[in-house]
């Protein structure tokens, strides 16, 4: 038994290092400067994802299990919370680029400093107490993870900003591979079981498991291609009006917009800004960085509709997200053509509003400001994109974005009424 219980120790010590050693491998190849820039207000600097995870684990861990920890530096705590209410005032987050001090090398010591003390926290404190904690360990891990993802995409966007091509993680594109061809896949439905269930760590606003009604429908057999898409634009899709939500249309006409955010238009074709640099358009990859106007106004003249999340979830209930290859630090960071699974190429926006299951109940102490609150306003995603980390990947996670939302790895799978 007390084998089992240093087990337990062990185990969630690998993933915290583990965790943490990959968000410093993303950042490794920035620049100093790479890493100081915010590029709009929904995007953060990489420096500050490095030091508010940093300072998730010093707030919500160190703080209030091991006795007599002294923050690294008190002023972090207003500098590096996010939207945590109950923790303190913060910093506001459009000027977080403002922030050139502290600097990359008293940041990253920041993080080594809480690391080790995290570890050695594990290490010496018994198992059934770090047992009691394991819900904070758990979405700490997770947290960081979801930092990762959108250290990512943010750092896309800031350089995307630059008026010439740049690569962040220079690296060849992969051979091209054909995406399958669409088939739809036709559900009966009635009464389902939805939401998360099990002794697996979930994310609070995944349950509780409900009952939910759903008619006939079909769902896609994979996500719409790029080549698709581009067909939308050639058939004037931005251009007509009546495809769109009136606020899809004012967002699009008052931007100019005529295309996914990372394509560029050449004499030879379509071109598309990655992780990579510049590349030719892959006409069998998802179409990625679409809002969920644009993907709203793709159904409508595909003679098709969005999936509520419920469907989709159904429909990818029995789909194994570990049969996808994850990327990692090194590897290829764009979908490709085959991806066309449920998990693994783009995140997939749905018609469904971010709101509570039937009986949710956020948790106690500011830890529960981490999804309840942001319950308005907002559409839900699912299934996962080829920068999501794995432990991410199940059929009830429930991505959520604003409408307008490009910045994120997003696209499309279509549904049909029956």
């Amino acid at each position: 038994m007390a084998r089992d219980l240093d087990t337990f120790n062990e185990d969630l010590k690998d993933r915290f290092c583990a965790v943490r050693g990959r968000s410093e491998a993303f950042a490794a190849p920035l620049s100093a400067e790479d890493m100081t820039v915010q590029s709009m207000c929904d995007a953060s600097p990489t420096k500050w994802h490095l030091a508010h995870t940093t300072w998730f684990w010093e707030t919500f861990l160190l703080a209030p299990c091991a006795p007599g920890y002294q923050p690294f530096d008190p002023a972090f705590c207003f500098l590096f919370n996010s939207y945590y209410e109950g923790v303190g005032e913060r910093h506001s987050r459009p000027e977080r680029g403002l922030l050139t001090r502290p600097g990359i090398a008293r940041i990253l010591e920041y993080r080594e400093a809480v690391t080790s003390a995290v570890g050695e926290w594990l290490e010496t404190t018994d198992a059934q107490t770090v047992s009691q904690a394991r819900a904070v360990i758990e979405t700490g891990i997770a947290h960081e993870e979801q930092h990762q993802e959108l250290l990512l995409t943010d750092i896309k966007h800031a350089i995307s900003r630059h008026p010439f091509d740049q690569a962040v993680y220079p690296r060849a594109a992969p051979a091209r591979r054909p995406a399958p061809a669409l088939n739809w896949r036709r559900f009966k439905c009635g009464m389902v079981e939805l939401g998360h269930e099990g002794a697996q760590f979930a994310f609070d606003n995944e349950g509780p498991r409900h009952r939910a009604l759903l008619h006939p429908f079909a769902l896609a057999s994979r996500p719409v291609t790029n080549g698709e898409y581009a067909q939308f634009i050639a058939d004037g899709g931005y251009r007509t009006a009546s495809l769109w939500l009136s606020d899809g249309w004012s967002r699009i006409s008052e931007e100019g917009r005529a295309a996914p955010l990372y394509w560029r238009g050449s004499d030879s074709g379509w071109r598309e800004r990655t992780l990579h640099g510049e590349i030719d358009l892959d006409p069998d990859a998802p179409v990625s960085h679409i809002d969920f106007f644009e993907a709203n106004a793709f159904a409508s003249w595909a003679d098709a509709r969005l999936p509520t999340e419920f469907e989709w979830e159904h429909g990818a209930a029995d789909a194994d997200p570990q049969a996808v290859h994850w990327a990692e630090p090194g590897e290829w960071l764009h979908p490709t053509g085959e991806d066309a699974g449920c998990f693994g190429g783009v995140w997939e926006w749905t018609r469904s509003d971010y709101a509570p299951y039937p009986g949710y109940r956020a948790p106690e102490g500011a830890i529960s400001e981490y999804n309840g609150k942001f319950m308005c306003g907002q559409y839900v995603l699912r299934g996962g994109s080829r920068l999501t980390p794995p432990g991410h990947m199940r059929a009830s996670y429930r991505n959520f974005m604003y409408p307008g939302a490009q910045w994120q790895m997003s696209g499309l799978r279509l549904a049909r009424d029956l």
